[in-house]
């Protein structure tokens, strides 16, 4: 973290606006069903206001494309947070004009306000200049601990960063950028990714550029599929990307036999029909039915997976090792979350990106076993990938 963070910054008696993000899930009743991302806010949220600042909050919720839809108001944000915070939170009813210049104006130290929903803007996503400068106007000094976003050039995250002399990350942002960074350029080894998911082309940058980083790559998932398909084995009615298959080979060229970094699995769970399975087979990868699709990784893949994470110092996991949601097609996925979690007990570093990932983890039981998980999917995708994050690159430099 080459970038200013909220502990260098003299926050007394300043406003301060800070991006969050509360992409949360409501209820049918609008209330919060998970309040993961609220709780990551909570330390660098309850830091300022003990610095003595007064603190202007703002989130996406949904994607309402520019449009005002009722359902993705952040209402029921506001009143969440503030049981969590134990004192009142005020509720902005939109995010600019001069209602909310004059709600946030009016605060004092300590005291917190929430805006409505960035996205009932379109100016948001479209990064538009004017909507960044009228943002601006309703803080002192800006900070980002809204890793989850990290990765759009949205008017919150990078445009409103031009009108401010001071853009800090907070603690949550820190975090994850050291997590995941100094796991890329300083991994203790062994370093063992593990990447699943339906397709590989959503995970190409991550692929190629953790090959010559990593000592071991673990395939899993409907992106195996289209691997085996490369090695000329039937795949039945399995996910394919027919366009990746000579892809999926050149990756595989890498390497030959147990020289090979990419490990797939070597066996896999078939069924005749993801939504009524009559039939369920666990098979060899070289001999998949023609009528049935690939489902899970089956368990001589999860004691080959797990022989090669035995040893393994540092294990990154982003995406599930098939159709987990569904409990019958769960069980390659869960066990491996319950491999990490024991690792980490051994004392590896273990860190879990991605939704599904991260839901599988809890799915297990083992969220409290696992060294990090990553708050912004996308935004680890991008990590993992190589790329810079513009919400990132936008705050200001440590001199």
């Amino acid at each position: 973290m080459d970038k200013l963070t909220v502990r260098d910054l003299d926050l007394h008696g300043k406003r301060v606006l800070m991006r969050v993000d509360f992409n949360v899930p409501l209820t049918a009743d609008g209330k919060v069903a998970d309040d993961t991302r609220i709780r990551s806010a909570l330390p660098t949220i309850q830091y300022i206001l003990d610095q003595g600042a007064s603190l202007v909050l703002m989130s996406h919720l949904g994607r309402p494309k520019g449009k005002v839809v009722p359902e993705m108001s952040l209402r029921p944000v506001a009143e969440h947070l503030a049981k969590l915070l134990g004192k009142e939170v005020k509720f902005a009813p939109d995010c600019v004009g001069e209602k909310v210049e004059s709600m946030a104006a009016s605060l004092k130290p300590g005291e917190v306000l929430l805006l409505e929903n960035l996205r009932f803007h379109k100016e948001e996503t479209d990064n538009d200049p004017e909507f960044a400068r009228k943002l601006a106007a309703l803080g002192d000094i800006y900070v980002n601990d809204a890793f989850g976003t990290a990765h759009r050039a949205h008017a919150s995250t990078e445009g409103v960063t031009r009108y401010f002399d001071q853009c800090a990350a907070g603690f949550l942002m820190e975090k994850e950028i050291n997590y995941l960074a100094k796991t890329l350029e300083q991994p203790e080894r062994p370093f063992v990714a593990i990447l699943g998911g339906a397709k590989i082309s959503g995970k190409i940058d991550v692929i190629q550029n953790l090959l010559p980083r990593v000592d071991h790559l673990l395939i899993g998932g409907g992106m195996a599929f289209t691997f085996f398909k490369a090695m000329g084995y039937e795949i039945g009615r399995s996910i394919l990307e027919e366009d990746k298959v000579d892809l999926a080979r050149q990756l595989l060229m890498g390497g030959k036999g147990s020289d090979s970094k990419v490990i797939l699995p070597v066996d896999v769970v078939c069924t005749n029909d993801l939504d009524d399975p009559e039939e369920v087979v666990t098979v060899s990868v070289e001999a998949i039915p023609e009528d049935m699709i690939g489902v899970d990784i089956g368990p001589k893949t999860v004691e080959l997976f797990s022989g090669k994470l035995s040893s393994a110092r540092t294990i990154v996991w982003n995406g599930p090792m098939g159709v987990f949601e569904k409990p019958e097609f769960a069980r390659g996925t869960v066990e491996i979350a319950k491999i990490l979690a024991d690792r980490t007990k051994a004392g590896a570093i273990t860190i879990v990106g991605g939704g599904d990932s991260v839901a599988a983890v809890k799915k297990a039981g083992v969220e409290e076993q696992i060294t990090h998980i990553s708050t912004g999917g996308g935004a680890s995708l991008e990590l993992l990938s190589g790329y810079e994050l513009p919400g990132l690159v936008a705050l200001t430099d440590k001199k």
